[in-house]
């Protein structure tokens, strides 16, 4: 893809995004893309260990449930404003990856997946046993909302929320492009390609690795604690394994190691199940349908869907 398009693309997209609520002018619709949003941080984030580390962290999720249940306590139980609630969730989110992170810097393989997925159930577990503090099972219900000033955000058809979370994509974009183009960024790709080679030059595995996940986890809270504030509800089922599933399928689909590609692949699985949930007898059938769409699409194009538009222009440009 030509220099110019890479650049031009994204602020095409960014501007189309800004206006489509001129367009979408119906709750459900505006809901639709603040969750695709959400999730889109999640997923590009994953990416940045996942992807860009080779750090299978398969409790990644962990990050944005501590960013949930940080802001509805905050914001409910400690009566801190929603804006300052949902930062605060991106602080304990960073906290919580340096604790998962330290024992399994120095971890390989199926090592690393089941000592993030036991931090997993023990936030959840943890989360359960609470029940004083977390609402246990039942979770936690009327989170305050945000305002500014006399407007309050619950109104208007969802619209202010809307921008807020295209603001949070953006930052979370602009500080992952920031993260990956950097001297740190390319030392990443070095410990995913050749560990070996990567301690030979000097540069600290362990180290690396954990610097991967913390920064992984800040906007992964912050989008946590967004979603809580915005749903006005903080449960357990945000650990849970569909959520995860969910956000992974979204960061393979996009492509690992691809900055725009999970933020992509979250648009398009967002609104493609929505839609097929609207034809009849495709309620449960529409998850079966997208995980072969994925299938079929790693096996033709195992970086990503944005590879397929690559190839495709090119296939143009020969013509």
């Amino acid at each position: 893809m030509p220099r110019a398009v890479r650049l031009l693309l994204p602020l095409a997209v960014l501007l189309a995004l800004a206006l489509a609520p001129l367009v979408a002018t119906d709750s459900y619709t505006r809901h639709l893309f603040i969750v695709a949003f959400v999730f889109a941080v999640v997923a590009s984030n994953w990416n940045l260990s996942l992807g860009y580390c080779g750090v299978f962290n398969f409790g990644h999720l962990t990050f944005f449930g501590v960013g949930v249940y940080t802001a509805a306590i905050g914001a409910k139980t400690f009566g801190i404003d929603p804006w300052l609630a949902i930062p605060c969730g991106g602080v304990t989110a960073a906290v919580t990856a340096f604790l998962i992170a330290t024992p399994v810097a120095r971890l390989k393989g199926i090592y690393v997946v089941l000592v993030t997925f036991a931090f997993s159930q023990l936030a959840l577990q943890l989360v359960l046993s609470q029940s004083q503090i977390t609402g246990g099972g039942e979770g936690m219900v009327r989170i305050p909302f945000l305002q500014l000033g006399g407007y309050s955000f619950i109104r208007d058809f969802k619209l202010g929320y809307y921008y807020v979370a295209l603001a949070l994509l953006v930052l979370s974009t602009l500080f992952l492009r920031a993260v990956t183009a950097s001297p740190f960024g390319k030392s990443l790709k070095a410990v995913r390609d050749a560990q070996d080679y990567s301690a030979a030059r000097g540069i600290s595995v362990p180290r690396q690795r954990v610097m991967a996940l913390v920064l992984s986890a800040i906007f992964t809270g912050i989008a946590g604690g967004f979603y809580a504030i915005y749903l006005r509800v903080a449960s357990p089922d945000v650990f849970g394994f569909g959520t995860t599933s969910l956000v992974l399928s979204m960061v393979l689909l996009g492509g690992a190691g691809n900055l725009y590609g999970p933020i992509a692949a979250a648009l398009a699985l967002t609104f493609v199940t929505e839609t097929l949930a609207g034809f009849q007898g495709f309620e449960e059938a529409r998850f079966i349908v997208v995980a072969v769409v994925i299938v079929l699409i790693l096996r033709l194009a195992p970086g990503g869907i944005l590879t397929l538009l690559d190839r495709s222009q090119r296939r143009g440009l020969q013509r």
